[in-house]
């Protein structure tokens, strides 16, 4: 069931900007990040403090139809804002990864569980591994599983 709701494109272009290339061509396009070839899924989710639908491209790590969201902000001092919106309505989400979005529930992942998923997600984008040696913040691991 698709989320309903107002929807508020991100503030920042290229985000904006891929995400509707990717939802045009059901993820024949715009599936990777920038020019690094690798590859995103598109996350809808609902605004903590707006109750608006918001939609921002995360790296893809998938294992066993499950997905990880690492809340990196580039290794910056704080979490990303999607952060908050996914911690506040964990059960208002939608992953696009190919032509058609799914219902899923996120939650945030602790211990060996993160562990096995930090692992996957720093095979997948490299660079997250850098990110964790720019702050002092242990970098948060969702994880979102289909509804049902």
């Amino acid at each position: 069931m698709a989320l309903e709701g107002e929807y508020e494109p991100s503030p920042s272009a290229w985000v904006r900007e891929q995400v509707e290339a990717y939802e045009a061509s059901g993820g024949l396009e715009a599936n990777t990040l920038r020019d690094t070839g690798l590859p995103i899924v598109v996350v809808t989710m609902r605004g903590r403090r707006s109750g608006k639908l918001r939609k921002i491209a995360l790296m893809r790590v998938e294992h066993e139809g499950s997905y990880a969201f690492v809340a990196s902000k580039g290794g910056a001092p704080e979490h990303p804002e999607w952060y908050y919106n996914l911690v506040a309505h964990p059960d208002e989400v939608m992953v696009q990864d190919g032509p058609e979005p799914f219902d899923a529930v996120v939650r945030e992942v602790d211990g060996e569980e993160r562990a096995a998923w930090w692992e996957r997600s720093v095979a997948a984008f490299p660079t997250y591994a850098e990110y964790q040696t720019k702050t002092d913040r242990l970098i948060p691991v969702l994880v979102a599983s289909p509804k049902g």
